[in-house]
């Protein structure tokens, strides 16, 4: 009889094995100061390295006066408007503004009510799964993690597709349109199967609406009664809305970037650049905040006392608490310094939020950290930059607030990103660029071939 064998297992061997690839991996630091290696694709001061030009969305972090570069408060633009004149446009006329933000992305003009009608219902058409979608490809062999189940979705809908290989605009924008309908439906069915299969819970399956948002699709397939009050669907609208661009040199869409200019497939652009989110530094970084703030509440007596919050804070930034990495984790942007508007704009919807649902004690909490944080970073580290609360360091606090499970927090980045990528994909696909590659200088030495009979061995993977 055959042994059952385990991906799972980490072995003696596979051990040693990694032991031999680390001690012969490791590169000098040094010389990535020599050679003036951008690590990260940043210069010191976090200023990105200049890859492309984009005309989607807009970073600003810093102002230029006397070649000098200072930092003023942060501001992001979405094909040249202004975020907060946007928010403040769907918001003062009491609407959602996701579906309008996505029009305005992809097609780089804000459609008059007739255009934003007609796309809304087009959304709606493009947001039904396959038939059998959920039953033969999700419930077969769900996933503890629901970005794996996702990106395993967007792949296995390339075999659903007639064209999938057809890189001309039209198509690849009809394939966008579907994955940005469909993203809501793939990330709530998954957590569902997961909850089903894995935790022996009810299976409750509703169908999307037509005549609902995104935001309140996604309150409405999640929750057993579908019920959610209005203040609870604007608030996920506006969540939905800030995290569906940021320029096109963020980890994932550069992946998108990176991974289209090959001339590959849109399901696996997209799927790359969903492995690209789910990684803790990036669309992961909103659950360690969350997770973070649970380990200050049980570690911290009083909430209020600035000095012991300050005390667990240095705490963190020494590796003495929490996943001792030496992070806190929501502070600090790889671009902004001073503020992200992101942020900013998120917390007087996180104000009105924790008043409804009585959280307020929490909120006040979080405004601690936000407030004592850059002081205590500015203690222990030598900052080239300012340091302020970022986008996740509030997002996840929004989502524990409207009952989202911890495994959809990155699920929902996905499904506001998606558009961003989306956006970019056709971007650089319009621009017909060269494929990318950046160069990689070696410096190990060049060694003479040694025989097998007369090599000394270092290690023996089976002693």
């Amino acid at each position: 009889m055959a042994s059952h064998y385990s991906f799972s297992q980490v072995t003696p061997q596979i051990e040693a094995l990694a032991g031999l690839a680390v001690k012969n991996g490791n590169i000098d630091p040094e010389l990535y100061t020599k050679y003036e290696v951008k690590r990260g694709l940043r210069d010191i001061n976090g200023k990105g390295v200049l890859a492309g030009l984009t005309e989607i969305s807009e970073i600003v972090s810093y102002i230029v006066e006397d070649s000098e570069m200072i930092p003023c408060e942060g501001r992001l633009y979405y094909r040249g408007y202004n975020i907060n004149d946007l928010v403040k446009g769907f918001t003062g006329d009491g609407r959602f503004g996701f579906e309008e933000i996505t029009y305005l992305l992809l097609f780089g003009q804000l459609p008059d009510e007739r255009a934003l009608n007609e796309f809304k219902s087009l959304l709606a058409e493009y947001r039904r799964l396959p038939t059998a979608f959920v039953r033969d490809i999700m419930m077969k062999s769900p996933s503890n993690d629901i970005m794996n189940n996702i990106s395993r979705g967007v792949l296995t809908l390339f075999s659903y597709d007639d064209m999938p290989n057809d890189t001309s605009i039209p198509n690849v924008l009809r394939q966008s349109l579907e994955l940005t309908a469909l993203m809501p439906l793939i990330s709530v069915y998954g957590y569902q199967a997961k909850k089903y299969l894995k935790d022996g819970e009810s299976l409750i399956l509703h169908m999307p609406l037509p005549e609902y948002s995104t935001a309140e699709n996604i309150l409405h397939i999640l929750r057993p009664d579908s019920k959610f009050t209005d203040l609870e669907a604007k608030v996920l609208d506006m969540a939905l809305v800030l995290h569906a661009e940021h320029g096109g040199g963020n980890n994932s869409t550069f992946t998108t970037h990176v991974v289209t200019s090959s001339g590959t497939d849109t399901y696996s652009a997209i799927s790359a650049a969903l492995g690209s989110l789910k990684g803790p530094k990036h669309g992961g970084a909103n659950v360690k905040v969350s997770q973070m703030f649970e380990n200050i509440k049980e570690n911290v007596k009083d909430w209020r006392d600035e000095e012991e919050v300050s005390a667990y804070l240095l705490k963190l930034l020494r590796k003495q608490a929490f996943d001792r990495s030496g992070l806190i984790y929501g502070m600090g942007h790889a671009v902004y310094s001073i503020s992200d508007p992101r942020a900013s704009i998120l917390r007087s919807y996180v104000d009105k939020l924790a008043s409804e649902k009585g959280m307020t004690e929490e909120l006040e909490l979080y405004h601690t950290v936000e407030k004592l944080a850059p002081a205590v970073i500015g203690s222990e580290r030598h900052i080239y930059k300012g340091v302020s609360a970022n986008v996740d360091f509030y997002s996840g606090f929004v989502y524990s607030m409207l009952g989202i499970p911890m495994e959809l927090y990155t699920p929902l980045f996905a499904i506001a990103r998606i558009v961003g990528w989306s956006a970019h994909r056709i971007e650089e696909l319009s621009n017909a660029g060269k494929i990318i590659r950046p160069a990689y200088k070696n410096v190990a030495h060049h060694r003479e071939y040694t025989p097998l009979n007369l090599r000394g061995v270092e290690m023996h993977v089976s002693d």
